[in-house]
């Protein structure tokens, strides 16, 4: 028989952390190779798919289709570094925090795997589920976690651990991650610019 195990979810862009990750990895790059300046053209062509599909795969793999797997080997260590310190001071210790009362502590973010594990790597997280890349093709989505995915990629976490979740809190800065609010019995929203709680 499954147990039944309190969960506790953070997002990470906007929420732990000010800015979006994996924007600012893309601006990161345009600073420093000319690759991404080449697929300007296809980028905002992209940007009016996302429009019309928000959820999509096709439109954000266009956004970083310059990035190789020599990029981000060689940009993102120095990145991570840099985008630490955009970290709310309350996120670490919040975390902790809810670890205590003996709940799992489970960070989903839509940002790639090659940038979040990394820049929660001093926290600890029972898991950290992110969107999942292609290892040769740093910009092709083998899974996009984002919008109502996050409650898929929760759920397969879970049925990893086998156990069911109970969410008694979720922590977010976007209605995005509704479908993620909707199933936690407690929604603590968070302002994307200052991280102090909000309402939305």
């Amino acid at each position: 028989m499954l147990k039944k195990v309190d969960v506790v979810v953070f997002d990470f862009d906007g929420t732990l952390s000010a800015g979006d990750s994996n924007i600012d990895f893309g601006k990161y790059c345009f600073k420093h190779s000319i690759r991404p300046w080449v697929c300007v053209p296809s980028m905002i062509f992209a940007l009016i798919v996302k429009v019309f599909n928000p959820g999509g795969a096709w439109w954000r793999q266009k956004m970083h289709g310059f990035l190789t797997p020599k990029m981000v080997r060689d940009f993102a260590p120095v990145f991570i570094k840099q985008h630490k310190q955009k970290r709310f001071g309350w996120a670490k210790e919040q975390v902790a925090k809810e670890r205590t009362k003996g709940n799992k502590v489970v960070l989903i973010s839509a940002s790639p795997d090659y940038l979040v594990p990394k820049l929660v790597s001093d926290i600890k997280f029972d898991a950290v589920l992110t969107s999942k890349m292609h290892k040769d093709k740093p910009w092709k989505y083998n899974f996009v976690c984002w919008g109502k995915n996050k409650v898929v990629a929760l759920d397969n976490w879970a049925k990893e651990n086998k156990i069911i979740p109970n969410v008694v809190r979720s922590y977010s800065d976007s209605y995005s991650d509704m479908p993620l609010m909707n199933i936690a019995k407690e929604r603590v929203w968070i302002d994307n610019k200052t991280g102090l709680r909000t309402d939305k």
